[in-house]
């Protein structure tokens, strides 16, 4: 199954309309939300088009295509209003032999991972910044963020189809590989 996998949409209805526009071009058959949903957080700027009841809604009509993990800026009152559950800390995909630990990013990370075997993928958002790095024991992935990228990266999301991670931007120009 071809999954898309995006993080940090902050309340930004501008964005997260680019995402679903992105999401159904690709015919992904889920999205996997890394957290940050609906707030931007105090060090972030408010995001371009920055309207969380509006992404609210477009989420909510999506409900069944999403997977979420909880971001250090989603709260209990977020998921009052969303009608999907987001605040779980992790997610856990099997691709074959390797585990795919999905997370926010801000609990365990690049730095400080969770219990990983060789060769598992360390999934994140979080930093903003699009990521792919060998860490010895485990792979650290980052997606970057959909609506405030940051030193100097794109606004995008991954792809991962066929055992192949591809960050790639909202005009779907590919940025980064990494196949397991």
């Amino acid at each position: 199954m071809k999954i898309m996998i995006a993080s940090d949409i902050h309340g930004s209805e501008f964005y997260c309309k680019k995402l679903v526009e992105a999401y159904k071009k690709e015919g992904a058959g889920r999205l996997l939300l890394l957290g940050d949903i609906l707030y931007h957080g105090p060090r972030n700027d408010l995001p371009e088009g920055y309207a969380p009841k509006k992404v609210i809604e477009i989420l909510n009509g999506m409900r069944d295509e999403l997977l979420c993990v909880r971001g250090n800026c989603d709260t209990e009152v977020d998921q009052m209003v969303l009608n999907f559950p987001i605040l779980g800390d992790y997610a856990v995909l099997s691709a074959g032999d390797k585990l795919i630990y999905a997370t926010h990013g801000h609990k365990f990370g690049k730095d400080n991972p969770p219990p990983l075997k060789d060769g598992d993928i360390l999934l994140c958002g979080h930093t903003h910044i699009p990521e792919c790095t060998d860490c010895g024991k485990f792979t650290y992935l980052n997606t970057g963020s959909v609506s405030i990228p940051k030193e100097k990266s794109w606004h995008g999301y991954i792809v991962f189809e066929n055992n192949e991670f591809i960050w790639k931007d909202f005009d779907g120009e590919k940025k980064m590989n990494f196949k397991l």
